[in-house]
């Protein structure tokens, strides 16, 4: 991501399906522990990320996700933690901070929107798991305070990816999901498309998402987007709905 080329203290990726060893609804590089694939296929297939940033990368910290709101931060209160310790505290959880070096904050993505973030001032990381449900119940915004909270973080400080994710042109919602978006006071003019032919709406994700940063005070030139649709491009990305 370009958007982080003057920062080299931090490295901000997302994996592609290529080059791993897992079979079937999961070919071939899946890393995350709680879809259903063989274990031993994910952790060789997260062998290999750890070979990619060796020696520097220590560990990677997965959370369990549910599509909720619950926020960890990954200090050296939770580092000191049992290895079962740690994994119940990451039950729930669909967004990570943490400003300890060595350590990756991740998220698992299938179509919901990740959101890798910067406070290039406090030298801390977070990483965001956003569906639908994760974005209309404001999971981006709470991070944001809670890196405020916690930190002292700013807008002015941020930076921010939007990473591969449905586009809008390929998420189609009922009325129901449009109503969700419209009665937590999302502007539906900016996040929404009507479909005639298919009497459908469609939502933006991505604009929806930069609502919260907005709204936080991070300067347009300090979020940037991968505009890649993992729907469209499902043969290089997971898509859940595919």
């Amino acid at each position: 991501y370009e958007l982080f080329s003057a920062y080299p203290d931090i490295s901000c990726f997302t994996t592609t399906r290529a080059g791993g060893c897992s079979a079937g609804a999961y070919s071939s590089f899946n890393c995350s522990p709680f879809c259903g694939d063989q274990p031993e296929h994910v952790l060789r297939n997260q062998e290999y990320v750890y070979r990619a940033f060796s020696p520097s990368l220590k560990e990677l910290i997965i959370p369990q996700q549910v599509h909720g709101t619950k926020i960890a931060f990954v200090d050296n209160a939770f580092l000191s933690l049992s290895q079962s310790e740690q994994k119940e505290c990451l039950n729930g959880i669909d967004a990570l901070i943490t400003t300890e070096p060595g350590y990756c904050v991740c998220v698992s993505t299938a179509d919901c929107v990740p959101l890798l973030i910067y406070d290039s001032k406090h030298r801390a990381v977070a990483a965001v798991h956003a569906g639908w449900r994760g974005t209309v119940n404001g999971i981006l915004a709470k991070t944001l305070d809670e890196m405020n909270g916690r930190l002292g973080t700013v807008g002015e400080d941020v930076l921010v990816v939007i990473g591969p994710s449905i586009s809008a042109e390929s998420f189609e919602v009922g009325y129901e999901v449009y109503n969700t978006f419209k009665a937590s006071g999302f502007d539906m003019s900016r996040i929404s498309i009507w479909k005639a032919d298919k009497q459908k709406y469609h939502i933006d994700l991505w604009e929806a998402n930069r609502e919260p940063l907005r709204w936080f005070g991070v300067p347009e030139n300090q979020i940037a987007c991968s505009g890649i649709c993992t729907y469209s491009h499902h043969e290089e990305f997971f898509s859940a709905r595919r």
